[in-house]
This record gives C-alpha cells, structure tokens and sequence, in this order.
C-alpha cells in the first residue's frame, strides 16, 4: 500500500499522504505506475463520456490534453523538453547534454518537441473520441507507464546522483512483473486492440531508450518522463490508426 501510494504522489498531483519516503519505497513504487495510468484513464475516459454529446471532438481533445497534463503536473512534458534541448544542444558530447538537461530553462528545441507531442496527442484524441473508443482513452495512461517501467528497473543511470537513480538503484525484475501483470490485466479486460497498442509503444520507447543509452551511456529521469510521453502519444497514434481502418 505504501508503495502505491507513493507512485500516485510521484506521478500525479493527486493529494495521497504518503509520510517520510526512502530509496527502497521509491524502487517499489514502479511496479504500480501502470496502476496511476489506470485511475487517470478512468478520469479521462469518464470526462469525455460525460461531455461527447455536447461538445465537438476537437475542443474536447483539447481539454483532454490540458487535463492529462495538469493531473501529472506537466512532469514527463518537462523531461520531454529537457531532452531534445540537451540532444539539440549537446552536439554528441555525452556529459554537455546531461548539463543542458539539468537546465530548468526551455530552450528552441524543447519548446518544438512539446508542440509536436501535444499536437500530436490532440489530433489522435480527435480521432479516438469521434469513434467514441473510452477504451483506448482507458488504456493510453496505463500503456505509457508500463514501457517505462523496464528502463527504470532494468537500464543503467547515467547520472551519479538524482531523483531518478533512487527508483532505477531500487527496481528490479519483480517491479517490471507486477507492472506487466497490471498491464496484462488491463489488456486482457479491454481486448486485442489494446494489446497491439502496447506492443507498438513498447517497440518505440524501448528502440528510444536503447539508442539513448548508446550516446549518454544510461537515461535519466528526463528520459523516463519523456518515454512516457512517447508512449502516450505512440499508444494514441496506434488507436487513431486502428478506428480509422474500421471506419
């Protein structure tokens, strides 16, 4: 219980209690993030029930959008942004773009990655709400914090110190096989499509997370919230594309 609470106060601004946190709390906390995905995607699916007969897809896409980033405190946007600008401005020099990572500041790079990404996700939406499919609105949270989950147990840190290196120094395999299980079940509930929209979200972010590792020797926490973010937007692209073939 303490773990999932903890996941929840990371990864959301939902106001859980969750006391004095140490490294091995934070570890444990992984295997639950497709649990937070789960809850946000209710939330989201819910809103869009609730407001789709009054509104048109783009507008309500749109308040989607701002919901979703507004719950999560725009957190993995920020390490979205802080990636391309240290990719951008780092030149292939490892250690010059973990520097620029660091750099609360927003700079060309970033502002544009944050543009595309929720262009992105906005026009998917658009897509997935005028079908009426709540069940990939469910999922799309869900698949996003599962991808990530084996880069944070599973990858090397390639900082010394970080909030990130407390979660990658304490997960492990079994973090990644509850994650999975929760994923699994969530797949298996709301049928094949949803599966086939993790399986193109894991390719992705895992083929990201390998070529990073290559060039910075490791990922950090930017890139675990930046994966996040390109899970959510492949997992959306692949439901858009899957309701327009039906159409």
């Amino acid at each position: 219980m303490r773990a999932m609470l903890v996941a929840f106060a990371f990864l959301t601004r939902i106001p859980v209690g969750r006391g004095t946190v140490q490294d091995r709390d934070l570890g444990r906390s992984v295997g639950f993030f497709p649990l937070v995905g789960l809850v946000l995607g209710f939330f989201l699916a819910g809103i869009a029930y609730l407001l789709g007969g009054y509104m048109p897809v783009l507008p309500l896409a749109v308040i989607l959008v701002a919901i979703l980033a507004a719950a999560t405190g725009a957190l993995h946007l920020d390490g979205l942004a802080d990636l391309f600008d240290g990719l951008a401005g780092g030149r292939g020099d490892p250690r010059r773009t973990l520097e620029i990572m660091r750099d609360s500041r927003i700079g060309a790079q970033g502002a544009v990655a944050l543009v595309l990404v929720m262009f992105a996700k906005t026009a998917a939406l658009a897509a997935v709400l005028e079908h009426r499919d709540y069940l990939s609105l469910v999922a799309f949270p869900v698949i996003a914090r599962w991808v990530v989950t084996p880069q944070i147990a599973l990858f090397p840190y390639a900082r010394a110190e970080g909030l990130g290196r407390a979660f990658s120094g304490e997960a492990r395999w079994p973090q990644v096989l509850v994650a999975t299980g929760i994923m699994t079940a969530v797949a298996v509930g709301l049928g094949a499509p949803i599966a086939k929209q993790a399986v193109l979200a894991l390719a992705a972010t895992t083929g990201m997370a390998l070529w990073l590792r290559g060039r910075l020797g490791g990922l950090t926490g930017d890139i675990y919230g930046a994966t996040i973010e390109v899970g959510e937007t492949t997992a959306l692209m692949a439901a858009a594309l899957h309701v327009a073939i039906l159409k």
